[in-house]
């Protein structure tokens, strides 16, 4: 099917557009009384993500009430490693919670690289009805976390500032984190893929704990698994987003992706330098600019425009939107985007 509005896919190949797409972060979520709507019709957000129609309607919901240029499957990275036998559930106020975690090579044996299309069928099904639904008016994007941001999670069992359980093991048996990473790279890979064959456009890594490793261990037990992903991903644009990794942008410069996401500390310009002018640069407002009056959020955002500069850029926050944000605030952010783009400038 023909896209109607494929600026996103545009901008992420480097093409000429009429103007900046705009796009964010858990854009599908509680900022919307809709979404909340929805949210209270089921026991939870596992059981939202789960039941593909309800997926398929928060999906949507961000492309018919913001204006969004893409839509972003309602989903969460935590599926992976309960699709490869470690399941979680997400604690009110709390965020997730894995009861049982890895703690030693003796525990792979109890996970397998997951068989994407029966243990993640809910996620594929969402997504082959959220393209129909959309009928072509905005792309559909896909995502995955990145293999170290999901180890944290493995081996820590929830969220944490630090991350010290699963950075010990980077240092106690780099064997056994070198060998869970790759199962998750591999159960990663396969699902990107089988998104894409349900009809995803372009896919997202998601490096939410980029930031809390030193440059060499990202590099070892980071990027070179990201590396594995971005050479397996040929069909469509693909998107790294490590958040807080200052001294890796160099080197996410140089992997085989389309988009290189940056967070609201990064330099717009000291990045694009850095990474160089062969990749689209995507961001990087800081999600708390949402939270000024309207004059303040538009000023910062053309700041921001005329920062990235008309080419290759993809309007977005430096991370997701925060839940208690008026979506008029959001709104402003991105009619300012699309009013102020390049081609529209005076």
């Amino acid at each position: 099917m023909e896209l109607k509005n494929d600026l996103i896919l545009r901008a992420a190949r480097g093409e000429k557009t009429e103007r900046t797409p705009v796009w964010l972060m858990r854009q599908a979520g509680r900022i919307l009384p809709e979404y909340r709507a929805v949210r209270s019709s089921v026991s939870g957000f596992i059981e939202l993500a789960q039941t593909p129609e309800l997926a398929a309607e928060v999906t949507i919901q961000p492309v018919d009430l913001l204006g969004v240029d893409a839509a972003i499957i309602f989903s969460d990275i935590l599926v992976v490693p309960e699709a490869m036998g470690l399941p979680y559930e997400m604690v009110e106020k709390k965020g997730p919670w894995f009861p049982e975690t890895v703690k030693s090579a003796a525990d792979l044996k109890k996970l397998s690289v997951a068989d994407v299309e029966s243990d993640l069928g809910y996620v594929l099904e969402a997504i082959k009805i959220t393209k129909k639904e959309l009928n072509g008016r905005v792309p559909l994007i896909g995502f995955a976390g990145a293999p170290w941001t999901i180890f944290c999670y493995m081996i820590e069992g929830h969220g944490s500032k630090t991350f010290s359980n699963a950075r010990k093991i980077l240092y106690t048996d780099p064997q056994m984190a070198q060998q869970l990473l790759q199962m998750i790279t591999d159960t990663t890979i396969t699902y990107l893929k089988a998104q894409i064959a349900a009809g995803a456009d372009m896919v997202q890594v998601f490096d939410s704990w980029a930031g809390i490793l030193p440059d060499d261990h990202y590099e070892t037990f980071a990027l070179s698994y990201i590396r594995q992903i971005c050479d397996a991903i040929t069909e469509v644009p693909i998107t790294v987003f490590a958040k807080g990794a200052y001294g890796a942008r160099k080197a996410i410069g140089q992997l085989n992706c389309n988009t290189v996401g940056l967070d609201w500390n990064m330099d717009i310009q000291e990045s694009r330098q850095l990474i160089g002018a062969n990749k689209t640069l995507q961001g990087n407002l800081d999600p708390a600019v949402l939270y000024a009056d309207f004059a303040t959020v538009e000023a910062k955002t053309k700041t921001m425009l005329d920062t990235f500069g008309p080419d290759r850029h993809i309007a977005n926050l430096g991370h997701g939107v925060y839940p208690d944000i008026d979506p008029e605030k959001v709104k402003c952010f991105i009619e300012t985007v699309k009013s102020y783009s390049p081609g529209l400038r005076k």
